[in-house]
């Protein structure tokens, strides 16, 4: 995996604060006792897109406040899990505890104060605010507090855990591909929804979608997985977007395919390109399944199409 994947124990609190900083970002870390033995690990993966740490250690409280985040802003947001132990999170108005039957939603670059015990492990999903912001408006409205005990936050969990537990089986593509899965339920749970996408920015989702299928529609890999990939949402909101318009990525990408060879076949520079010539140009396999497909959007053969527009030239 070309990703970042790493596994540490730590001796010191001083070593802890560097690497914690390392991947959570700035922050001021209160222990007890500085020269006091501590025992900390660390073990994580990540990706170009998403990060998955387990952390524990020994008694601290984390301040992370405007001037960490000036200083180092990251951008992202992070699910913590805790699988034993419990920890009190703070930010702006909210606070609330957590151990294993709840987790919490927080944005990095807004204040905040998270402080635990000895016996704490937990897990925590990093990703970016951006791909949060895409899939969900209110999600990343957050802090929000989730259950994990039944329903979709027990899925959550459960899902956080094993890609942990999984994470050097998988390739970095495979990696992200689980974890578009689990933003996409995390997203969920923070709308308080069930099993449907989220819907606050559908129409400008679609729209972007769109946008992108024409502009690559002759790309002759185009396919839902590079749809999503390039536009940072997972597989499934992107098919979940095209049902709620009528639609599939399939048959967007066929009809924006045929409208390119219709202007093709009736424009002046591709005059001397045969049909098949810019069949294939604009990502069709075969001449035939071109034809049949054309024919069945616009009632006209390909041939017929170019004719019609050389009689009214001449």
């Amino acid at each position: 995996m070309s990703s970042r994947s790493q596994a540490l124990t730590l001796s010191s609190a001083s070593a802890w604060d560097e690497v914690f900083t390392g991947l959570h970002g700035a922050s001021r870390i209160k222990v007890p006792d500085r020269h006091a033995p501590w025992a900390g690990r660390l073990e994580w993966q990540q990706s170009k897109t998403y990060g998955l740490a387990l952390c524990s250690g020994g008694e601290e409280e984390v301040d992370r406040d405007t001037r960490h985040i000036r200083s180092d802003p990251r951008g992202t947001y992070e699910l913590l899990v805790p699988l034993a132990g419990t920890a009190r999170v703070e930010q702006g108005a909210s606070s609330g505890e957590i151990g294993p039957g709840s987790m919490v939603l927080c944005d990095i670059d807004r204040p905040l104060t998270f402080a635990h015990g000895d016996d704490l492990l937990s897990i925590s999903f990093m990703v970016s605010g951006e791909n949060v912001a895409a899939r969900s408006p209110l999600a990343a409205t957050g802090p929000h507090l989730l259950g994990g005990v039944r329903g979709l936050g027990r899925i959550i969990r459960e899902l956080t855990t094993t890609l942990h537990e999984e994470r050097e089986q998988l390739s970095e593509t495979g990696f992200d591909m689980a974890c578009d899965r689990l933003l996409d339920l995390v997203c969920l749970a923070a709308e308080g929804a069930g099993d449907t996408a989220p819907t606050g920015q559908r129409a400008t989702v679609e729209a972007a979608i769109r946008r992108y299928v024409r502009r690559h529609a002759c790309d002759r890999d185009l396919d839902v997985v590079g749809i999503a990939r390039a536009l940072g949402w997972s597989v499934r909101y992107v098919q979940q977007v095209l049902q709620a318009a009528d639609t599939t990525a399939r048959d967007l990408i066929r009809r924006e395919r045929l409208d390119v060879a219709r202007t093709r076949l009736v424009s002046a520079g591709w005059a001397t390109y045969s049909i098949a010539e810019i069949a294939h140009s604009c990502g069709f396999g075969s001449h035939a399944s071109f034809a049949t497909a054309f024919r069945a959007e616009f009632g006209m053969t390909p041939r017929e199409a170019r004719q019609g527009i050389s009689r009214r030239k001449s």
